[in-house]
């Protein structure tokens, strides 16, 4: 067949459509083959007896037996990292998010065939999901990765920079970045968090629809309130925002009182939502009043941004690598010299707290 260094992929998706489409999406990347496509999991299971795939990408809802039930088989007889492929339904979110619990390395959006950006955009994002999840050591369920090419940086989305004055403010606000593997690593950090925390906010790669099931079911488990942002929303203590997804967000203030603005725009470091995005604004708007976290995620989305709120005198913390699934952001923001500490990530949240508290 083809490169014999190439990730193997095995699609399962009872959609024709869905399979043909996915298989010329994976095989336009030169590191990607598609060894076998399947319309249901027992077709799936039987192709796995000849060929083993580096990577499955599953769909959730399928006749005969759904997604979640053959990820839980696959995981108990014979792990293997799996993307679960679903579309954008609030019904389906919660579902999809179970996915997650049970072993999956990351969602990914079913591609539209309706505009060539669209199909361009997914394109980039599930390649970069299967070569992220191709890397994951699936007996190590904690966390999840990426991977990168041409980008944008963060001008994309920055307005133009207008005074260097700021108001003074003595409030501390906390920005987190996370990708692939950050579901969990994000449940860890919040339920640490104690119900005074200062605010945060969150960027985790993740597609529209899934981050608001996912703030929803952050929301009953932790002390802190966890809601999706809305444009406008003000920072406030006891509260984490996670940036809706396929939107990015910016922290901003007035006066003294910090808020997100909510906006569309391209790919920023292959994202949208990007840490980049949500970094570059702390360091214009809260500097040296930030406390930043980077964590698990393949690529390099977060390190130019991570460096810029160091270089304005934020604190940075980044997860080390023994808790992190793949460990490709914060290695790139420690390699730029953007970290102050790098830290296990049961650690993160009361250092977090006690730096917000300017201990």
């Amino acid at each position: 067949m083809g490169n014999k260094n190439s990730i193997k992929v095995l699609i399962v998706d009872d959609s024709a459509l869905v399979r043909q489409t996915l298989t010329d999406v994976l095989n336009s990347d030169p590191e990607i083959e598609v060894v076998g496509t399947a319309a249901d999991p027992f077709a799936a299971a039987k192709q796995m007896e000849e060929v083993i795939p580096d990577v499955l990408t599953l769909d959730v809802e399928m006749p005969r037996m759904d997604g979640v039930t053959f990820l839980r088989k696959i995981m108990s007889q014979h792990p293997i990292p799996v993307v679960i492929c679903s579309t954008l339904t609030e019904s389906g979110a919660e579902t999809t998010l179970r996915a997650l619990e049970f072993g999956a390395v990351d969602i990914i959006q079913k591609p539209k065939l309706n505009t060539k950006r669209f199909l361009e955009e997914s394109r980039i994002r599930i390649c970069d999901a299967v070569k992220a999840a191709s890397k994951v050591s699936v007996k190590k369920i904690t966390a999840r990765p990426r991977a990168p090419q041409p980008k944008l940086s963060a001008d994309a989305i920055m307005p133009e920079k207008r005074s260097r004055a700021m108001v003074q403010t003595t409030e501390k606000v906390v920005l987190v970045g996370a990708s692939t593997g950050g579901t969990e690593a994000l449940r860890i950090f919040l339920e640490t968090l104690p119900a005074d925390s200062p605010p945060v906010a969150i960027v985790q790669h993740m597609p529209e629809k899934f981050t608001a099931a996912f703030a929803n079911r952050l929301d009953k488990i932790c002390r802190v309130k966890v809601k999706e942002a809305a444009d406008g929303d003000s920072m406030l203590r006891g509260q984490a925002l996670i940036a809706p997804g396929n939107k990015h967000m910016l922290l901003k203030r007035s006066g003294a009182r910090y808020y997100v603005e909510i906006k569309d725009g391209p790919l920023v470091s292959r994202h949208r939502p990007s840490v980049d995005v949500l970094f570059r604004s702390g360091s214009r708007y809260a500097g040296k009043n930030a406390v930043a976290v980077i964590m698990t995620g393949m690529g390099d989305d977060g390190a130019h941004g991570m460096k810029e709120m160091h270089d304005a005198g934020a604190f940075t913390i980044a997860q080390d690598e023994a808790s992190c699934v793949v460990f490709g952001m914060p290695q790139e923001a420690i390699k730029l010299g953007g970290v102050d500490k790098v830290m296990s990530l049961t650690s993160i949240a009361a250092e977090v707290v006690r730096r917000a508290a300017g201990d």
